[in-house]
């Protein structure tokens, strides 16, 4: 009874001095609020503090085994020739370039002015002879060495890649069959090889996609007479200019040895395979709707190709003595490829064979490593339909499915912006160069109504299920008609003198 009495005067005591308890309950709960507003801003803080994930790219693997006291080349002519694993080359190029904002020597459309020879005036941007520092060339073109030489520095590295002319002969019928009117009308590969000049007619352009393509690539005349002497002046013409041919069957062996003449590290040689082409058939072997990629579009043929829809995929099919055709047919190629092939393996032997099969292990680790990382589906390629980013999927061109990849999801920034330059295609990827080193100059996005050709043609795009149908514009099929030699480019004209003698004639 006297505690009750006491506690009453307690709390009436407080109460009516200090205030009434709702008061301090409010009181008590902004403190609360504030102590877990405070608490939770340091831990923010702390978190947002932490230093970013580092990229694989970032790390010490990407350099690869030491290569001493060189320093990169930054000066590089690379010859892209056909059918030659040639777009994982010039993707490297691009990627090499555009991580140190080096500036190429681009075509006005996709290539330089092929098939005819090569002239100076073809680079975008091209002021006359050494007026502008380009470093890095690499686009299709037929050589033309005085040409080149207006354009990229003294101290320029000159490479090349060259293929087995079997092997790049089953490739460019298959790529070309709607393109070179000698592949067109022959059944199958083996139906060429068994009377090739029942089909084939040395006037009539593209033609020179069926015989001695390398021999043609590097300048020369591909339908001249084989001769012992004649070879033997090709190769040593191509020996005083560059310095390293790659061979295509030995890829990751040809890419240690540019890696070492280049002074670059392990990640620029680092690659994936693009522009491949679907080996096998999927269930349904008939193009449902193959879409004209840049072999059309540079040949001026988008009409024709896209009749090509529904047409049933090459027969490649050969016997051992239609190989053995095959090669005496491209017998200039085939003396390129045995001569550049002796080299190859000499440098290899000069490079150490034991060290070359560490660094090429080194190589496909890396590359797996980073196909797990940058890859979907385990770096397995696609056809191009599959692939929903248009900014990565293949053109296609005649009746073979040219595959792609799709990027893992989830990719931080930094990895992210490297792996897709691993798997850009080469279209994407020149109009992306070009869009950075011509900034001011409109150029229509892929993905839009169109883009634009060589020579400035307009090419209308379509998107279907299974890519984007390419038509050529006229400007570009009045431009490269009638090859057969009548419109050689000499080697001082210009675009605009060019184009006054065509509306002429």
């Amino acid at each position: 009874m006297i505690f009750r009495r006491r506690a009453r005067m307690l709390r009436s005591l407080v109460c009516g001095r200090l205030g009434p308890v709702w008061m301090w309950k409010a009181l008590l709960f902004f403190v609360a609020i504030a102590f877990a507003t405070q608490l939770l801003g340091i831990i923010f803080n702390k978190s947002s503090a932490q230093p970013a994930a580092h990229s694989i790219f970032s790390s010490p693997d990407a350099q690869g085994p030491s290569l001493g006291s060189c320093q990169p080349h930054t000066h590089i002519m690379f010859l892209k020739t056909h059918k030659t694993a040639s777009s994982t080359v010039l993707n490297m190029l691009y990627r090499f370039g555009e991580e140190r904002n080096l500036r190429f020597a681009l075509p006005l459309g996709y290539q330089l002015g092929y098939p005819l020879p090569f002239n100076a005036h073809r680079v975008k941007g091209y002021r006359g002879p050494r007026a502008t520092e380009f470093h890095i060339m690499g686009n299709h073109m037929r050589f033309n060495k005085p040409e080149v030489e207006k354009v990229m520095p003294a101290d320029t590295f000159y490479f090349s890649i060259i293929r087995d002319p079997v092997a790049l002969a089953e490739s460019s019928f298959a790529y070309y069959k709607e393109v070179a009117p000698a592949f067109r009308k022959a059944k199958g590969l083996g139906d060429f090889v068994d009377d090739p000049n029942k089909y084939y007619d040395p006037r009539l352009r593209n033609n020179h996609y069926a015989r001695n393509l390398l021999w043609f690539d590097f300048g020369m005349d591909n339908n001249a007479n084989f001769s012992v002497e004649l070879a033997q002046h090709g190769e040593a013409t191509i020996r005083q200019t560059f310095r390293l041919i790659l061979v295509s069957e030995y890829f990751d062996q040809s890419m240690i040895l540019l890696r070492h003449a280049l002074c670059w590290p392990l990640d620029a040689v680092v690659s994936f395979s693009l522009n491949a082409r679907q080996q096998k058939p999927s269930s349904n072997s008939v193009m449902s709707g193959s879409w004209v990629g840049k072999a059309a579009v540079a040949a001026g043929v988008g009409a024709r190709a896209g009749r090509s829809q529904g047409k049933m995929l090459p027969n490649l099919s050969l016997t051992d003595h239609q190989r053995e055709k095959l090669r005496q047919w491209n017998a200039l190629d085939w003396y390129l490829y045995k001569a550049f092939n002796r080299t190859f393996w000499e440098d290899i032997d000069k490079f150490g064979r034991a060290q070359m099969e560490r660094e090429v292990a080194l190589l496909r680790m890396r590359r797996e490593i980073l196909g797990r990382v940058c890859l979907k589906d385990g770096g397995k390629p696609v056809e191009a339909y599959r692939i929903r980013d248009k900014n990565i999927r293949p053109f296609q061109s005649g009746v073979v499915k040219i595959l792609g990849y799709e990027l893992q999801p989830g990719l931080d920034n930094a990895t992210r912006t490297a792996c897709l330059r691993m798997i850009r295609p080469e279209i994407q990827y020149k109009d992306l160069l070009d869009s950075k080193q011509f900034p001011r100059a409109v150029q229509p996005q892929l993905g839009q109504q169109g883009q634009l050709a060589a020579g400035g043609a307009f090419v209308r795009h379509d998107s279907s299920r299974t890519g984007e149908k390419m038509m050529m514009g006229e400007a570009e099929m009045e431009r490269e008609r009638d090859w057969g030699g009548s419109r050689i480019m000499k080697s001082n004209q210009t675009l605009k003198g060019v184009r006054e003698k065509e509306r002429l004639r």
